[in-house]
């Protein structure tokens, strides 16, 4: 019987080791490479043949000078009072004229709209913090100043409001706020309905 052969020290110790490591280059797939070029291609056309300003019937084109509301009319020049109460009053007293329940009071109908015209340009001049009832109802809340506003402008919103929805009372004229602008003391606004009564009775 033959001996088996054995391995010499050196023949194990290759055998151990792992094949050396060799760098290999991958190159990227054809259809990668297609497709980068393609999008790239796309973009190219697309940006010489597209409209650079785009559709001027799409998307928002007001300026700032539409968005601030209407400008304060030069003396001697119609005022817009339409257009003065949507940029002011409406987003409280709705376009409407109705209010909101319980929240901001009516100005169709209400009494103290159609009411003493020197009460009225006080309430815009000065506003109101405070309880008040109108048409039957208690609101409170606070109403801001309008005194930022010239004459001709208080004038013109307060009598689109006296001459709209079922409300038929007469204009005011801009001297009504230029005399109460003189002659007003208040320097806050008015404590409720009660401020205002006293101030009708002292009229």
């Amino acid at each position: 019987m033959e001996p088996i052969p054995q391995k010499s020290d050196t023949h194990l110790a290759q055998e151990r080791e792992n094949a050396e490591p060799e760098e290999r280059m991958r190159p990227i797939p054809l259809t990668v490479v297609a497709v980068v070029i393609a999008m790239v291609l796309f973009g190219v056309v697309y940006l010489l043949t597209a409209d650079p300003v785009g559709d001027t019937n799409l998307g928002d084109h007001r300026t700032v000078a539409d968005l601030s509301g209407p400008a304060p009319a030069a003396p001697g020049a119609a005022v817009d009072g339409k257009a003065l109460f949507a940029a002011n009053c409406a987003a409280c007293h709705q376009a409407t004229g109705k209010g909101l329940p319980g929240v901001f009071p009516p100005l169709d109908g209400s009494e103290w709209v159609k009411g003493e015209p020197r009460v009225l340009a006080n309430i815009l001049l000065h506003g109101i913090d405070g309880e008040i009832e109108v048409a039957g109802a208690t609101y409170k809340g606070s109403m801001p100043s309008f005194q930022h506003l010239g004459d001709a402008d208080l004038a013109g919103v307060i009598s689109y409001v006296r001459g709209a929805w079922s409300n038929k009372a007469e204009p005011i004229k801009p001297e009504v706020f230029e005399h109460e602008r003189k002659t007003s003391t208040r320097t806050k606004p008015f404590e409720g309905g009660a401020a205002l009564k006293a101030l009708a009775a002292g009229s």
